[in-house]
């Protein structure tokens, strides 16, 4: 499969998700899909993905060229941390 055909996809699918699983009693939101990064080895895909909305979810894409089969799996994201190291002189 192409890359312009994989990611168009995959936002597809990303959007699908998050759609069915906002809270159906808030207005339905604006957002954006976007592919965070993507790469393709032989006949297979990968995209990581997330979104514009606030809800600290992105999302890894793999589509298997041998079995014509797209893998999706969703994570939370709960914390960001900056750590310093301190290099060795």
């Amino acid at each position: 499969m192409g890359n312009d055909k994989f990611e168009k996809i995959c936002k597809e699918k990303v959007r699908e998700y998050a759609i069915e699983h906002l809270d159906k009693s808030d207005e339905m939101p604006e957002f954006e899909v976007f592919i965070v990064w993507s790469c393709k080895t032989l006949q297979n895909n990968k995209a990581l993905a997330s979104t514009s909305l606030s809800d600290g979810m992105y999302y890894e894409l793999t589509y298997n060229g041998d079995e014509k089969e797209l893998y999706f799996d969703a994570y939370k994201k709960f914390e960001n941390r900056c750590i310093k190291i301190e290099e060795e002189k």
